[in-house]
């Protein structure tokens, strides 16, 4: 009888506020909404495959947790940003402003990111960066709701400097496109280098995405330096490892890189790419019982190996895990959510890392070796490297 009772007491309490129109609605929707996430990656074009890649690794993170944020039912929405900076923008705010996403994830090309990034200062939506290593976005532009898992442009060139002096090559030549990445790629090199005690006797460009490379490999070899070091990319890495080699430089003068330059084109460079050294925050061969469960768990799951952009898309799902679950779901917290966020550490397939206070990773560096088209791991250039964070005042 009291059991009764109390159901009847308890239900009309419940009736009572909602004729109100204030208790009900909100236990209904606080119940029912699922967490609304916008991905704005490429889906097509030079980048698809990178876009894919993000996407299917943070899909893995969050199926480990039953495929639910902090308890909550994850709804997917989808904008192909074509790598084209013209539409960033509008792609972000229609991500926003239409779908109503709690969460936006993007992207890759630093000229997209930077309008998603205006679209986030505006708007307050959190915005995950799973690749675009633009430095403003966490120096001058940084924001409480913007975390990037990634890297910044100039965190794997931080890291070459030591490694190349403790090889006995003082004097290197740099080389790269002439545009924002590898400006950035150039300032760690710069840095790193120079404080190692190195001297870099000429800084080469081209402008981007030309491949032309004759004229400088025969500026290179007159020069005659220690060694090279550089910041190429995609097709136009492949084609600098094969050049690089056809001119007979690899013969005498050592290659170094941002990992980049080996990354996914090893296939393409053939035995060109033997024996370049790059530092990387990750390599497929990372011998962790963390990573080989990663490799084969993804490689079940996709059938297809992962790269770097899969274990990045992967360690964004972890970071909103954790912030997730630390308001038990509620997205709207957003105070306790950048809190858990911030302090989160990862457990991520290339190692522990954590967040800076500029919302960037602090992540240990490898040393890889080309040898037989696998960038082996020679060992940890430097560890625990962070971002200068440059003008960063968080807001």
């Amino acid at each position: 009888m009291t059991t009764r009772r109390l159901v009847l007491t308890r239900s009309a309490a419940v009736i009572g506020a909602a004729s109100t129109g204030l208790l009900l609605p909100e236990i209904v929707r606080a119940q029912s909404d699922k967490v609304r996430v916008g991905f704005m990656l490429p889906y097509t074009g030079t980048f698809a495959q990178l876009g894919v890649a993000i996407e299917n690794g943070f899909r893995m993170a969050l199926n480990e947790q039953g495929g639910k944020l902090g308890g909550r039912e994850v709804e997917f929405f989808k904008v192909d940003d074509e790598s084209n900076p013209a539409k960033g923008i509008e792609n972000a705010t229609r991500l926003v402003q239409r779908d109503k996403v709690d969460v936006l994830v993007g992207t890759v090309h630093s000229g997209v990111q930077m309008g998603i990034h205006k679209v986030a200062r505006d708007s307050g939506v959190l915005s995950l960066i799973p690749n675009a290593g633009v430095h403003v976005a966490t120096r001058a532009q940084c924001a409480p709701n913007v975390f990037r898992t990634s890297f910044s442009n100039s965190q794997p060139t931080l890291a070459l400097g030591k490694a190349m002096m403790e090889r006995g090559h003082k004097k290197a030549v740099w080389i790269t496109w002439n545009y924002a990445a590898g400006d950035e790629a150039f300032e760690g090199f710069e840095k790193s280098y120079t404080e190692a005690g190195g001297t870099i006797i000429k800084k080469l460009g081209l402008p981007f995405p030309n491949v032309e490379f004759q004229a400088l490999l025969t500026e290179i070899a007159s020069l005659n330096p220690d060694a090279v070091a550089c910041f190429f990319a995609g097709g136009g890495a492949a084609k600098f490892l094969r050049d690089f080699a056809a001119a007979g430089l690899n013969k005498n003068i050592q290659l170094y890189g941002s990992g980049f330059l080996t990354e996914g084109v090893l296939d393409a460079a053939g035995d060109a790419a033997n024996g370049v050294l790059t530092t990387m925050h990750y390599s497929d061969a990372l011998d962790t019982p963390r990573n080989k469960k990663f490799r084969l768990d993804y490689a079940k799951t996709f059938r297809l190996q992962p790269d770097v952009y899969a274990v990045q898309g992967y360690d964004t799902g972890l970071l909103l895990i954790k912030g997730a679950n630390a308001v038990k779901g509620d997205l709207s917290n957003k105070q306790a959510l950048y809190a858990a966020m911030n302090g989160a550490e990862i457990d991520s397939p290339r190692g522990k890392w954590k967040m800076s206070a500029a919302h960037n990773p602090i992540q240990d560096m490898y040393l890889r070796k080309v040898e037989n088209k696998e960038n082996k791991v020679i060992g940890i250039a430097a560890k625990a490297v962070a971002d200068p964070a440059t003008g960063c005042r968080m807001g």
